[in-house]
């Protein structure tokens, strides 16, 4: 945003590194004291800013908003990435919004923000999240978002360590290597906040999600189900851009609920498994390459 921040703006949007759970508690005890803003007090600060710059009409706007953000970097924590830097993020794209709302559109801000906040998030787990490592098949991706379910089916019971007899008896259910299953269970015990899990905000416990702005509600669940739309539409695009044989690998490999093995496609295609294997890491890697392109290219739409 162009405009400088004040001391207590910064203050506002900035989430202390310290102890991941428990400082998200504190921010998030911190930002319901922000009051939400009627339609009409909306529209004035947004002039305010507009017509004269006003800079804390400006924070008066970010700060009622901080709640939207939480509430859409949450759905992006199954990613592997620090909530504090998804939700950092997510506020920058927040005062984008804010530096660019015009209040005579007839628009909430909330609705006007949430796609500058999409794209912000959005940007940020590309930029960080490798195709090549955590996530890059279907079925480490399902492994991701579910391994707690995975385990309770299996009887591996307990919230530590996976023994290698459990990283075993995991990697053969689901069909992946016992080095996926370790990464995806490091990913899962250390980055990712579970959906379910209650954090403290000084008045007891709360459920992040539970604290957006209300009136965002059913505007969040349309806006989850363009994320979907529009996460496909980048990846069918980007695959579009690979030869015929890379884009079968890509699909064979990550994009089936059963991914073949790589002695299955070096049998269809005449080449040994690790040529198999290299062409499939070359593909994702030109994958990873276009997709982030095309987002770029599509952010602008977004706003």
């Amino acid at each position: 945003m162009s405009y400088a921040a004040t001391p207590a703006e910064v203050q506002a949007v900035a989430i202390p590194r310290n102890s991941v759970r428990a400082e998200l508690g504190r921010y998030l005890a911190e930002i319901q004291r922000f009051p939400m803003l009627s339609l009409e007090e909306e529209r004035e600060l947004g002039r305010a800013w507009r017509d004269r710059q006003d800079v804390d009409a400006a924070h008066r706007l970010v700060t009622s908003h901080l709640r939207l953000v939480v509430k859409m970097a949450w759905k992006y924590r199954g990613y592997g990435l620090p909530m504090p830097d998804l939700i950092a993020e997510g506020n920058i794209g927040l005062m984008h919004a804010v530096k660019r709302f015009d209040p005579e559109r007839g628009v909430r801000l909330s609705t006007y923000a949430m796609w500058w906040i999409k794209a912000a998030i959005q940007e940020f787990v590309l930029n960080s999240w490798s195709m090549v490592t955590i996530g890059t098949a279907v079925a480490r991706k399902k492994l991701l978002f579910s391994l707690n379910s995975v385990k309770r089916k299996l009887g591996i019971e307990g919230d530590g360590r996976l023994t290698q007899a459990d990283v075993t008896k995991i990697a053969k259910a689901t069909h992946l290597g016992e080095k996926d299953v370790i990464e995806i269970e490091v990913a899962a015990r250390g980055a990712i906040v579970p959906i379910d899990a209650p954090v403290r905000t000084g008045e007891g416990e709360t459920m992040a999600a539970e604290i957006a702005d209300p009136e965002a509600d059913v505007e969040g669940r349309v806006a989850e189900d363009d994320e979907r739309r529009w996460q496909r539409g980048l990846v069918d695009r980007a695959l579009a851009t690979l030869d015929p044989r890379e884009q079968e690998i890509v699909r064979a490999r990550n994009l089936r609920e059963e991914p073949e093995t790589l002695e299955d496609l070096s049998k269809r295609f005449g080449v040994s498994r690790e040529r198999v294997r290299q062409l499939e890491e070359r593909a994702l890697t030109k994958l990873q390459a276009r997709t982030r392109e095309l987002a770029r290219e599509a952010q602008p739409a977004h706003a």
